[in-house]
């Protein structure tokens, strides 16, 4: 059998080098989290569990992803590539475990986009409601559904800048109408803005705050996808780790605040309110235009969460092209866009096609951002807890100082099987009772086409996860 070369000639446009600015990054990963849609939502439901000390789930949720983020951190300062957390596993774990986190990987990005594309079909059909456009039924989520998610896919497509750009545009949009919502709400309460009840730990049900910990711990999926854009980041080595640092520590600070907020003025109305931010509205007296304005800008952010994971799924793909894993056609960019279009061609599509799937069958799509989430939820945990494995056996391997990276590792990796434990057990209702058999098959499925290449191409598999921004081709 012969074995594969690469050839002499670049035959691909390839992704365009060093365009990507530290607010370009900044936007990829924080549009990736969605803080707008966990705002709206998480708080609520972490209160029913840990009252007083919602908080405190927040903070140790940030606790936890900035363990993870230390890892990634580790190997961002040293190697750059369009492979994200699959490359970067490769260095400690070599090619099947490489193999598992880029899947793993592919099935968080694309679930999380997938699902968030119901959260925006939902709120821009509450939105056309509210201002006047008579839009009920299934029919029009359809429509909407196929309109929003072709433009995400036509903006990563058409360019990482300006699918940043767009990202980065929408979530300040949203983030801002929340926060002045938020700032509002404290002024208007006035003395009760203060409360030290939330920080004290008193009657505080401290198993109540680890459950919790395991929701704040979804609301931060995706904070790393900056580490996509190896090739495209200015200055990859400083820029991409900075990112990874700062937007968790920010997008928690945000959602410490949020939490905080809502517990003041809502109280213990915030554990059956269905929308907190719509009931501190009307607790406020906001105008009767604000609703719409709110109801856009969650909106808003459920479609930047759309188009972020996108761009991490184009890439992965991407380089599994360029190393045989996947079609080798996958491994050519847009010879004038310069970007991964055929993946994306594949992974945008798929998402509106699943999502109408599901509408067709009568699923609320709310319902559908929880259940397709849930499934790319398990696709991240398993990715972040194998690059803290790899991490470990990394630093070790190369005589790196690393004792911050084994408490970091632990942190990570006892809190993703306490996420995944915590969210099978007790068995949750139908559909969240299947969806982890329906991952691990998924994962099951993948084991076998990798062991059909170590079989038939054993050349593949050596190259999986060595594809680094100095061995990209292209004239990008």
């Amino acid at each position: 059998m012969t074995t594969r070369t690469r050839p002499e000639t670049p035959s691909d446009a390839g992704l365009r080098r060093g365009v990507m600015s530290w607010p370009e990054l900044a936007a990829q990963a924080i549009a990736n989290i969605a803080p707008s849609a966990v705002i709206a939502f998480t708080a609520a439901a972490i209160y029913l569990g840990a009252g007083d000390g919602t908080v405190y789930s927040f903070i140790l949720a940030t606790t936890v992803i900035l363990s993870v983020g230390y890892c990634v951190v580790v190997f961002a300062r040293k190697h750059a590539s369009a492979g994200s957390l699959y490359t970067y596993v490769s260095k400690g774990l070599g090619s099947f475990g490489a193999y598992l986190a880029g899947t793993a990987l592919l099935i968080g990005c694309w679930g999380i986009a997938a699902g968030s594309l119901g959260g925006s079909v939902s709120y821009f059909q509450q939105f056309l409601v509210l201002v006047g456009v008579p839009v009920s039924g299934v029919a029009p989520q359809i429509a909407l559904a196929v309109v929003l998610g072709g433009l995400a896919t036509l903006f990563t497509i058409r360019g990482i800048r300006l699918s940043a750009r767009v990202s980065l545009t929408l979530e300040l949009v949203s983030v801002t109408i929340i926060f002045v919502l938020l700032i509002l709400a404290l002024v208007w309460a006035g003395s009760r803005a203060w409360d030290p009840s939330q920080f004290l730990l008193e009657e505080v049900p401290l198993q109540g705050v680890a459950s919790g910990m395991v929701l704040g711990i979804l609301g931060f999926v995706g904070f790393s996808s900056a580490d996509a854009l190896g090739r495209e980041a200015k200055n990859p080595y400083l820029a991409i780790p900075r990112v990874i640092v700062w937007s968790a520590v920010t997008v928690g600070l945000l959602y410490v605040i949020a939490a905080y907020t809502q517990v003041v003025v809502l109280g213990s109305d915030l554990a059956t309110s269905a929308s907190p931010l719509e009931d501190i509205a009307s607790m406020i007296g906001m105008p009767g235009w604000f609703a719409p304005v709110l109801t856009f800008g969650v909106g808003a952010s459920f479609f930047a969460v759309v188009v972020a994971p996108l761009n991490v799924v184009g890439r992965i793909v991407y380089v599994m092209g360029k190393e045989g894993v996947v079609s080798e056609r996958f491994g050519r960019t847009h010879e004038r866009h310069l970007t991964p279009h055929r993946a994306l061609c594949v992974a945008g599509p798929a998402a509106v096609i699943l999502d109408i799937i599901l509408l067709v069958l009568n699923v609320d799509p709310m319902e559908i951002v929880v259940w397709v989430d849930t499934y790319g939820t398990y696709g991240y945990m398993m990715a972040y807890a194998l690059v803290a494995i790899a991490c470990v056996v990394y630093t070790r391997r190369e005589k790196m100082s690393n004792w911050l990276v084994w408490v970091c590792a632990v942190i990570a990796i006892v809190s993703m099987v306490y996420v995944f434990i915590a969210s099978v057990y007790p068995v949750p209702i139908f559909p969240l009772n299947v969806i982890p058999y329906i991952f691990l098959l998924t994962m099951i499925v993948a084991i076998g086409w990798y062991l059909y290449l170590a079989k038939s191409r054993p050349d593949v598999i050596r190259h999986i996860g060595n594809t680094e921004t100095e061995l990209l081709e292209g004239i990008g």
